[in-house]
């Protein structure tokens, strides 16, 4: 199942879901309109190296706005930090940015349950693209999940501003485990 825009309102304010800031006017008939935050990142070395931390350089979006290119991956954020211990959060671009070009988010749309903060934004545009901090960007639907819950204690918990991969402490993680 999945929660009604009057639901999504119900859940934020008793607390089964968490959206901070919440905006009454961001609220659709199953989702919830998030913006962009107004921070950016794209990785600078010339190879991406997944057991490694890769080096990164951070862009402030300003009022008239930062135009991305095409070729280049922006890692961006929700402004909103959004959570729930109660349901599944699933994000996905705004139909609106979409034709513009812009891909948000099209590899990793599920949020686990458990998980709180600002949720990172992967952004590709096929053409050269102006985007502003505090437009709205994507859209977050809420399932309900069943049976026994363990919630996420992940890497990414209580992110703030947008995060580069750490896939490499997965590895690290594993090489302990093998020990």
């Amino acid at each position: 199942m999945i929660l009604t825009g009057p639901e999504i309102t119900a859940a934020a304010h008793d607390g089964r879901l968490r959206i901070t800031p919440f905006a009454a006017d961001q609220v659709n008939p199953n989702s919830y309109n998030v913006r962009l935050g107004p921070t950016l990142i794209t990785y600078t070395g010339p190879v991406l190296d997944a057991h490694r931390p890769n080096p990164t350089q951070e862009t402030t979006v300003g009022p008239d706005g930062h135009v991305l290119q095409p070729g280049e991956l922006y890692l961006g954020h929700t402004l909103e930090e959004v959570g729930s211990d109660t349901f599944v959060p699933l994000l996905f671009g705004r139909s609106s940015v979409g034709r513009l070009g812009l891909f948000v988010e099209i590899t990793a749309p599920i949020g686990d349950i458990g998980f709180h903060g600002q949720w990172t934004l992967m952004l590709t545009p096929i053409r050269p693209l102006r985007v502003y901090a505090g437009m709205k960007i994507g859209q977050i639907m809420f399932f309900v999940s069943t049976g026994a819950v363990d919630l996420y204690r992940g890497k990414y918990q209580a992110a703030t501003g947008p995060q580069p991969s750490a896939y490499w402490r997965d590895l690290a993680r594993l090489q302990v485990v093998a020990s």
